[in-house]
């Protein structure tokens, strides 16, 4: 969040007006394949089809989108056809395109070709009902879109100024910082406009100074919805997140919003949804949510990629065989009385740590089946569960009561009996599921988690290239590649 008060109220406004050219992408940046798709398509505009088609693309703010990304004024004909496809698509299948941003990206795109349904919708008259089909039509996409619009306003009022740096203030203390809290938390909605009058025989000066009880209110708001430790304190990232005015606030939903147009709209009904930016996952039983628990995700530059897998197995009591280049790296300087204690063995040249509760993957592992040999496993460093940033792994995920999910997912699969005869066995012992479970790796760093909008660092950094693909942001969008401290994928 280091650039957040950079960004400022403009983005709101660049939003709204669309004026700034410097931070617009050209088309082939975008990943879309729009070009010439009105080509060979016979379509008649009305005036009035025309100007629904103009309205919903001035709209597109509550998308998340710039109207002049499809627009620039006076298109007519086989130019205005192009548009529209352009923005439908955007709507449909998102704007850009993940495979160009991530080296690594193998969750399933939604995939709809817009062209016979815009030809429908002319023909009909309702080009602008049927525009508002093809975003994803699910609470989560409605929330981030009133949440979006909302910041957008807050944002063009150009009110927000960021608070200085200093020593973190604590509840009840008195700083000259306090009034620069205070306008701040007004700025971004968390707290009402000031009252008009001051309390009798007070010192305005003093009292202005004093991190009241109301202030440490919105200030543990705040904190809640960015997933930390509400103790009220302001430094750290409570600060840089008080510092993220509507402007950063917006910028994240609009990506959000993409990142969801990117989804097939109808995920399997039985599925492990995992947000690595917020670090928790969700499960999901013939289609209604049974459980949600904290998981540890790879840290900075060991980012867990963005990916589909199924999980086919569970692993009692696993061993764990040790990647090449972390053995080097971190088992090397080890003494032989440590490594003895903590299971580890060189075999053919390769460190095993064998099974026992020492074992970096726990007492369970949910192997799953990808190239990227990305899995799900128990810890014996629970604490890490409790802490606010959970990225802290070689790029694998580390499961909160690891035995308890895996015990329901057995009984659920109706190979409990194994599992439990496995788990009392010393070695490693391989159970099979009759039905594969998908996982999704998802990084989101804004959601709605069923009552409120949440937001979330960007820790693996991705947000800012998203950015520049929806003109967000200035400079061109690249293809970010996994760092080769990933290649050794771990607990």
């Amino acid at each position: 969040m280091s650039n957040h008060n950079r960004i400022g109220a403009a983005l709101g406004l660049a939003l709204y007006a669309t004026a700034l050219s410097s931070c617009s992408v050209k088309d082939e940046q975008s990943g879309q394949n729009t070009t010439g798709q009105a080509a060979g398509l016979d379509v008649n505009w009305t005036r009035d089809t025309e100007k629904q088609l103009t309205e919903a693309i001035q709209q597109a703010p509550a998308n998340g989108l710039k109207p002049d990304l499809f627009l620039k004024g006076g298109e007519k004909g086989a130019a205005l056809t192009e548009a529209a496809l352009k923005y439908a698509s955007a709507l449909a299948n998102g704007y850009a395109d993940p495979a160009q941003l991530h080296e690594v990206y193998t969750i399933p795109r939604h995939r709809v070709d817009v062209r016979p349904g815009l030809q429908q919708a002319i023909q009909k008259g309702d080009v602008k009902g049927w525009l508002a089909t093809l975003v994803p039509q699910t609470d989560e996409y409605r929330a981030l879109s009133q949440a979006h619009l909302h910041f957008l306003q807050l944002a063009s009022q150009g009110q927000f100024q960021p608070v200085s740096e200093g020593k973190p203030i604590k509840p009840g203390s008195r700083d000259p910082r306090v009034t620069q809290v205070a306008a701040a938390l007004r700025a971004v909605g968390y707290l009402s406009p000031p009252q008009s009058q001051q309390p009798a025989n007070s010192h305005p000066a003093v009292h202005l100074s004093v991190y009241s009880a109301d202030l440490v209110a919105a200030v543990k708001k705040l904190q809640g919805e960015f997933g930390f430790k509400q103790d009220g304190i302001i430094g750290g990232n409570t600060l840089n997140a008080l510092n993220a005015g509507p402007g950063w606030r917006a910028r994240q939903l609009a990506i959000a919003m993409e990142r969801l147009r990117w989804m097939p709209r109808n995920p399997p009904a039985t599925r492990i949804d995992i947000n690595t930016a917020a670090a928790f996952l969700d499960y999901f039983r013939d289609g209604r949510p049974v459980d949600h628990r904290n998981v540890v995700v790879g840290e900075a530059d060991k980012p867990t990629p963005q990916l589909k897998a199924p999980i086919v197995r569970l692993v009692a009591n696993p061993t764990w065989r040790v990647p090449k280049g972390i053995g080097e790296k971190e088992l090397a300087d080890k003494s032989p009385a440590w490594l003895q204690q903590n299971g580890y063995v060189l075999k053919d040249d390769q460190w095993i740590q064998e099974s026992g509760p020492k074992n970096s993957l726990g007492l369970v592992k949910f192997d799953m089946q990808d190239k990227e040999a990305i899995y799900l496993h128990d810890t014996p460093a629970k604490a890490m569960f409790g802490m606010d940033d959970r990225h802290r792994s070689h790029g694998c995920v580390r499961v909160e009561n690891a035995i308890e999910f895996a015990t329901a997912l057995a009984q659920q699969e109706g190979v409990l009996d194994q599992f439990q005869e496995a788990m009392q066995k010393d070695d490693e012992t391989f159970v099979k599921l009759p039905n594969e479970i998908p996982v999704r790796l998802l990084y989101r760093t804004a959601f709605w988690d069923g009552s409120a909008v949440r937001f979330r660092q960007d820790v693996y950094g991705w947000d800012d290239n998203l950015a520049r693909a929806l003109g967000l942001a200035p400079g061109t969008p690249v293809r970010i590649e996994q760092p080769e401290s990933s290649d050794d994928v771990g607990p």
